[in-house]
């Protein structure tokens, strides 16, 4: 029944993040494109920027006010669901969170109200400049969660309090500045962009198609196609930065990102590839069915280092002396010590036996960091589910690929003024919106399953995290979400085609 309720509130988490995601990126790219727009505007007084960038806008207002439900909810579950998890890391990661409401949203919230109900009633330079607050207070936003989210990824600045079993804040500069955070943060927004990107050019395209407003698509399909761009290199760049912290932080990751079992100097990394439905942790079984690898780029983007070894699955779970890996079995047994060094020193300050209760602090803190392994169960259940790792990381990869390729082709064919003749690139910008979708959902995957089986890795196992409330009412509120999300995303489409269809000048 325990592995019910964990599996039941690990869906429902996923469900309303992977939905929340959904509204998410499209605001991180369009508040900056839409301030840019108005921003021609204002330099040039031109009326047909004015309704360009009302008509983008108002996509925008759509998106936003409808995804503001699925945040809200996603942050309730973790007391409803996440109880556990919320009272042992609470002191930690609520602080960006609540920084994040305080300031980051309030910010965003206020000016938003000015950019949308403001044009005719302030100057046309406060009104650009609440759409350019709005569009770095939906960053800040963005920033504060994802510190959080990065140090679930890598705790840093933290000391665990035996008295209270909880672990406490003990520099909060570690936290705002872990470099994990940061490098996720920057390639999550950099998503985003390219997301708002994918749209402006591929609504852009339909209107070149239907002939309708053709100038104003063509001037909004230059913005967001030289937007997209830039933000596609920087999007490689910081996946590239993502990438190392994870080659350094959390080699298991790593290792199911690539399917690596046998680790090795000089490591290649897999272009494309069928992983063998048959392999085994621990076997000699082929990994893949078949594989396109390019020499040494895993050891050179993971380390920086042509000859740097990555370590395979294998390796991490049984360990590889030579390497200095220690077995996850090792690891397990030093975190079970650890575990029961801690109820012997609250039993004995139960009896006031300080000796006793300091011997067993000072054993505590020998095996501390070994402390979450103590309630994992099997060696290769330090391993995230492979399958999904490999797959999800280089579908990512390749859409990733793609969109810097269909921005550099259209730019392309407007400079040669055959875009509004190239029916073939139209439809594939117009097809590339829901894959821009997929991306940034695939690289969440990415992010959280390949953490498993870790809430805060190597410091606390998800089935540690939970709730204790019946499975029951897990489901019921499960499939209810469903229905909501599943709603509220409908709505979404159908307002935003009924605009659309209403064209740019009537905007």
């Amino acid at each position: 029944m325990e592995d019910y309720i964990v599996d039941w509130s690990r869906a429902q988490f996923a469900l309303t993040a992977l939905y929340h995601w959904i509204f998410v990126p499209l605001t991180l790219g369009l508040t900056f494109i839409v301030a840019i727009m108005e921003t021609i505007y204002v330099k040039t007084g031109k009326e047909e920027w004015k309704s360009i960038t009302k008509f983008w806008m108002t996509l925008l207002g759509i998106n936003f006010a409808i995804g503001l439900a699925t945040g809200i909810i996603m942050e309730f579950e973790f007391g409803t669901n996440w109880s556990n998890y919320s009272w042992i890391v609470g002191d930690i990661f609520g602080a960006p969170l609540a920084i994040e409401g305080l300031m980051a949203f309030f910010m965003e919230s206020t000016f938003f109200a000015v950019m949308f109900f403001g044009w005719g009633k302030v100057s046309k330079k406060m009104h650009l400049l609440s759409t350019w607050l709005v569009a770095i207070g939906s960053n800040l936003s963005a920033l504060w969660i994802l510190v959080a989210n990065g140090w679930m990824q890598h705790p840093t600045g933290m000391k665990f309090n035996l008295d209270t079993a909880r672990f406490e804040m003990s520099n909060f500069f570690d936290v705002i500045f872990n470099p994990t955070a940061y490098s996720k943060f920057l390639h999550t927004v950099g998503s985003g962009y390219v997301m708002g990107s994918l749209f402006v050019v591929g609504i852009s395209a339909w209107f070149l198609l239907k002939g309708r407003d053709t100038l104003l698509a063509k001037k909004s399909i230059v913005v967001g196609a030289t937007f997209g761009l830039i933000t596609s290199i920087f999007l490689i760049l910081t996946g590239d930065e993502s990438a190392h912290q994870v080659a350094l932080h959390q080699p298991t990751k790593l290792a199911s990102m690539e399917a690596i079992y046998d680790g090795q100097k000089r490591e290649s990394l897999i272009a494309i590839g069928e992983l063998n439905p048959d392999k085994e942790i621990g076997d000699k079984k082929d990994d893949f069915l078949w594989k396109i690898e390019i020499p040494y780029a895993l050891s050179i983007l993971g380390y920086h280092k042509i000859d740097a070894f990555v370590a395979g699955i294998d390796d991490l779970v049984y360990g590889n002396p030579k390497m200095g890996i220690e077995s996850a079995s090792s690891k397990i047994k030093k975190g079970k010590i650890a575990i029961e060094a801690l109820k012997t020193y609250k039993q004995a300050k139960k009896d006031n036996d300080m000796p006793k209760a300091k011997e067993a602090l000072a054993k505590f803190r020998t095996y501390e960091k070994y402390f979450g392994y103590g309630y994992l169960k099997n060696p290769k259940d330090i391993i995230p589910p492979i399958a999904i790792s490999f797959y999800s990381f280089h579908i990512m990869v390749g859409l990733g690929t793609w969109f810097l390729v269909l921005f550099g082709l259209v730019l392309w064919f407007i400079k040669k003024d055959k875009l509004e003749t190239s029916k073939t690139l139209l439809y594939l910008a117009i097809f590339s919106i829901p894959l821009g979708y997929l991306a940034g959902e695939l690289g969440w995957v990415v992010a959280e399953v390949g953490r498993q089986p870790w809430a805060i890795f190597e410091m606390l196992p998800t089935g540690m995290a939970t709730s204790q409330i019946s499975t029951t009412s897990v489901q019921i509120t499960f499939w209810l979400f469903v229905l909501i999300f599943t709603a509220l995303l409908i709505s979404e489409i159908k307002i935003m085609l009924t605009q659309i269809k209403n064209g740019i000048k009537e905007a």
